[in-house]
């Protein structure tokens, strides 16, 4: 990049919700090749005269894409498109179904019942012992607090899959895991521990065709929850 972008086509913003309009704007400027991989975006200043947006709505739709690992942002050297975005479809997309709840459970759920049948086959000793600490963990922690621990055993997973191409694809797991865990408004310990034993056992016992259907009755059951409290209560 020359530090020139005079050239650069991008649409002004003249609807609600700015801030994701603003995201959607700038993923475009990816999408479309003007900007690469490690390109440096144009200036502040430049996006918000670009853009016909606030200071304010462009800062938030920046810190949703470096949320998203989508771009870097450098204290005094300017905002960097990552160079590893290729490997991170999955940061895009829900860059732009940001407020979609259903969708993003549907992503979650597309990526996880994938990888559980692959750390079915790969899954070492080492991990299974890891995992099974984890299941212990949630099953002593104390007024259902084991968000955090939840989540570690869905990394765990993700990790023993031993695919380094879906490592990025992983990583946004991990986005929707956070987003989902946000919404939770109740926990129930003994259901998560039955239903983590249960895909640990299969696990352990090297079976994708168990693993995929013991994690998809678990996630199918967090999406019933989830979207009963997202419809408010409606069937």
């Amino acid at each position: 990049m020359d530090g020139t972008h005079t050239n650069l086509e991008v649409e002004s913003v003249k609807r609600q919700t700015l801030a994701k309009q603003v995201v959607e704007r700038i993923v475009q400027l990816l999408m479309s090749g003007q900007l690469k991989p490690g390109d440096r975006l144009p200036p502040e200043m430049e996006l918000m005269r670009m853009l016909e947006v606030s200071r304010p709505v462009l800062r938030e739709a920046l810190s949703s894409l470096e949320t998203l690992e989508v771009v870097t942002r450098r204290p005094r050297g300017g905002t960097y498109f990552n160079d590893t975005i290729g490997s991170k479809p999955f940061s895009l997309m829900l860059a732009l179904a940001v407020d979609n709840m259903p969708a993003i459970i549907e992503a979650r759920m597309a990526l996880e019942l994938g990888l559980v049948t692959m750390a079915a086959e790969r899954i070492t000793d080492e991990q299974l012992a890891r995992l099974r600490v984890t299941i212990d963990q949630i099953a002593e922690s104390v007024d259902n607090n084991y968000g955090e621990i939840d989540k570690t055993f869905h990394r765990l997973i993700a990790e023993s899959a031993g695919n380094p191409i879906v490592g990025g694809m992983s990583e946004s797991l991990l986005v929707t895991h956070d987003r989902m865990n946000r919404k939770i408004k109740y926990r129930e310990r003994d259901v998560t521990v039955k239903f983590h034993t249960d895909i640990y056992e299969a696990l352990a016992a090297r079976d994708p065709y168990a693993a995929f259907g013991h994690m998809y009755r678990h996630l199918d059951y967090v999406r019933q929850k989830l979207l009963k409290d997202y419809s408010g209560g409606k069937p």
